[in-house]
C-alpha cells in the first residue's frame, strides 16, 4: 500500500474512533452511565483525530464549556497541520 494510501486510512479510522467514542460519552452523560475520561478524549485527539473530534463535539454540544477542549483542540489542529505540512515539504526534496 502506498505511503499516502496507508497515512489516509489512519487519520480516517483514528477520526471514526474518536467520533464514535465522542459521542457514546455525550450519550452516557445524558444517561447518567460511566463516562469516557477526558484524557482518553485527548489522547485520540493527540493521535490524529483532533479534528474530528472538535468537529463533533461542536455538532452534538459536548464538552463545549471545557476551555482545555474548545482551546486546546484548536492548537493541536494547528500543530498537526504544521506536522503533516512539514513532513510532506521534507519528503518532496530531493
Amino acid at each position: 500500500m502506498e505511503t499516502t494510501n496507508l497515512f489516509l486510512a489512519y487519520f480516517g479510522f483514528i477520526s471514526l474512533l474518536t467520533a464514535v467514542i465522542t459521542s457514546i460519552d455525550k450519550i452516557n452523560a445524558k444517561n447518567g452511565s460511566r463516562r469516557v475520561p477526558e484524557d482518553f478524549l485527548l489522547t485520540l485527539a493527540l493521535l490524529g483525530g483532533s479534528v474530528a473530534e472538535y468537529i463533533v463535539m461542536k455538532l452534538i454540544r459536548h464538552k463545549t464549556r471545557h476551555k482545555k477542549f474548545m482551546a486546546g483542540l484548536p492548537v493541536l489542529i494547528v500543530i498537526q497541520i504544521a506536522i503533516i505540512v512539514g513532513l510532506w515539504i521534507y519528503t518532496q526534496r530531493g
